[in-house]
């Protein structure tokens, strides 16, 4: 079986503690999540958040909610009224800080939580009704100090789509920082591009064109700048999902490296499963398999080198259902 090269590239994930089985809901239970815990945390290394209990409540405690504005919502509790509002976010501010660190590259926040929910958390309003508007009061924190990093929460993983999405994204975030880390220059910046030119498409060819365009006139910036400004819209293309068209055009592109040594049979054989995909008759590993069957097949170096044929490990079978 071949070795997934991701294998020995832990990255750090933020995650509300209870998903990962410990007892520290406010009735005492936990929430347990196993495709977190057990699949996605085999390739990653959780950074585990309870703010409740970390803010110092105690186990079991009183339950809260959220009322009054949902951009600006309070932290009640439940039955006695109390509100905790100041004592978490004062406590927040301190821990984001903290986590700042830890060099994350994404968090995955419990939903529907008062003090984790990423959205659509229920407030409720001054009659007493709950609108599902809200944020989670540490969540709302951490995403304000954080804006570019990935996030998630759990409900929301269960979308294969969003899974896969937030996956690619936490994979490229660690290749990006890594990158700066050990070859932060314009050259390094350019084989960056490079190997992720395909992955990118698949996300956004228009982003894709102004990130070219930037890296070509780079020479007009300062590096901290350029490299910021090529961050951000990396990061605003990663978070737009992949469609079967997008990816239909991204395989047909790869095709046309293989045009030289393609037999007829071959190149007939790859547009028929290119289109088998794009009518949702086979799931993208299916393409994908092929692709990198005949980039072993002929030696192609360009391809060999795109993060798109791998852009995480292949243990997740992330594209096996989208």
């Amino acid at each position: 079986m071949k070795k997934s090269r991701h294998k020995d590239e832990r990255l750090r994930v933020g995650i509300s503690t209870c998903l990962l089985g410990e007892n520290v809901r406010w009735d005492g239970g936990h929430q347990l999540d196993r495709y977190l815990a057990d699949t996605l945390g085999k390739f990653v290394e959780y950074v585990p958040v309870c703010p409740e209990v970390e803010c110092g409540f105690p186990i079991p405690r009183e339950p809260f909610h959220l009322e009054g504005d949902p951009e600006r919502p309070r932290l009640i509790t439940s039955r006695t009224g109390v509100d905790h509002t100041e004592r978490m976010e004062r406590w927040a501010r301190k821990r984001v800080e903290e986590l700042e660190g830890e060099e994350l590259c994404g968090f995955i926040f419990k939903s529907n939580s008062p003090s984790s929910g990423m959205e659509r958390v229920k407030v409720r309003n001054e009659k007493g009704m709950p609108v599902k508007k809200g944020r989670g009061i540490f969540a709302r924190v951490f995403m304000e100090h954080f804006p570019t990093l990935p996030v998630e929460e759990d409900g929301r993983l269960h979308d294969i789509q969003l899974r896969e999405n937030f996956v690619e994204r936490i994979f490229t975030l660690k290749r990006w920082r890594e990158m700066v880390k050990e070859r932060g220059s314009r050259g390094g910046l350019v084989e960056f591009h490079t190997r992720h030119k395909m992955l990118i498409l698949s996300h956004s060819p228009q982003l894709y064109r102004e990130m070219g365009k930037l890296v070509a006139g780079g020479g007009g910036y300062a590096l901290a700048e350029l490299f910021d400004r090529y961050r951000d819209l990396l990061t605003e293309a990663m978070k737009l999902k992949t469609t079967a068209k997008k990816n239909s055009n991204v395989l047909e592109h790869a095709l046309g490296y293989f045009k030289k040594v393609l037999s007829p049979d071959e190149k007939r054989e790859m547009l028929e499963v290119i289109e088998e995909y794009r009518l949702g008759y086979v799931p993208l590993i299916v393409p994908v398999t092929l692709v990198n069957h005949y980039v072993r097949k002929y030696d192609q170096p360009y391809l060999r080198e795109q993060y798109y044929l791998n852009p995480h490990p292949l243990e997740l079978a992330l594209r096996n259902h989208v």
